[in-house]
């Protein structure tokens, strides 16, 4: 895919009411995940979930920013330091 990047996008879901907000955006950016693992931590009371994306930088930016502001949810995205494009 050229002038992409490879990305991980880190989540934390403390909320439950936003879970359905946030399947909503990931489902938006769905042509954009690769793989997705979601580990619901009962004793915390939190789901951590793992977004694996190959997208342009701004999209995944963009999303990375969308899910931060939901309530109850934190996330990060670490980008791969391979060029854009390459393969």
């Amino acid at each position: 895919m050229e002038g992409t990047r490879v990305a991980l996008l880190g989540i934390v879901v403390e909320n439950p009411d936003s879970v359905e907000p946030l399947n909503r955006l990931l489902h938006r950016h769905q042509d954009a995940i690769i793989g997705r693992m979601g580990l619901p931590y009962r004793q915390r009371g939190v789901c951590i979930i793992s977004i694996v994306l190959d997208a342009p930088g701004d999209e995944i930016s963009s999303l990375a920013g969308q899910v931060g502001m939901l309530p109850g949810v934190t996330a990060r995205a670490v980008y791969s330091k391979m060029p854009e494009g390459s393969s």
